[in-house]
């Protein structure tokens, strides 16, 4: 079956990016900010860096949390930051990225549940994770790799980002009933 022009231009025009707004560029900074809190905590857990406690550290406060297997609960929460928040920066399967982060920051608010406000409270986690799953269901905006994506860039598809919500609360759920 021959193509005509004007179908074929439908399909090249649908193909191609569609270009930014305001709410894109709001999209991109709470993907920055939240990305970038992330891989900082992430990269404490597992290096050290920016006054961290490295994975010793980090697996020594695990198991005062009550993780068993610390080291690797310790290793798994580390990439997952830091991955997760490498995703949102990029804006790259911004879905899975934004569940990782939200699954890690429900563990988080688990572990401090009880006392709200800061110092001991969970108010900044509440906080992270909220911001994960918004990011989550709204998708990163235009100006993110998964916006040349042609599958992560369909809103027909946006069944998947549900998808990833409840698999990111499912496993938080699973390694809090590790924790317990």
């Amino acid at each position: 079956m021959a193509t005509t022009p004007r179908e074929f231009d439908l399909s090249f025009a649908a193909a191609q990016p569609r270009t930014a707004t305001t709410r894109d560029v709001g999209l991109l900074l709470l993907r920055l900010a939240l990305g970038v809190i992330m891989v900082a905590h992430g990269t404490q857990k597992l290096f050290g860096y920016f006054g961290g406690p490295g994975l010793d550290g980090a697996a020594k406060g695990f198991r005062a949390m009550g993780y068993p297997a610390s080291k690797s609960m310790a290793t798994v929460a580390g990439l997952t930051e830091t991955l997760g928040g490498v995703g949102l920066i990029f804006g790259f399967i911004t879905p899975l990225a934004a569940a990782a982060v939200m699954g890690t920051m429900i563990n988080a608010i688990g572990v401090r549940w009880g006392a709200f406000f800061a110092p001991a409270g969970m108010e900044y986690e509440l906080l992270l994770a909220a911001a994960a799953a918004a990011l989550c269901l709204t998708g990163p905006g235009r100006l993110s790799v998964d916006n040349w994506l042609p599958r992560l860039r369909d809103e027909s598809r946006a069944g998947h980002r549900w998808v990833a919500l409840a698999l990111g609360a499912l496993l938080a759920a699973v390694a809090l009933i590790v924790r317990n």
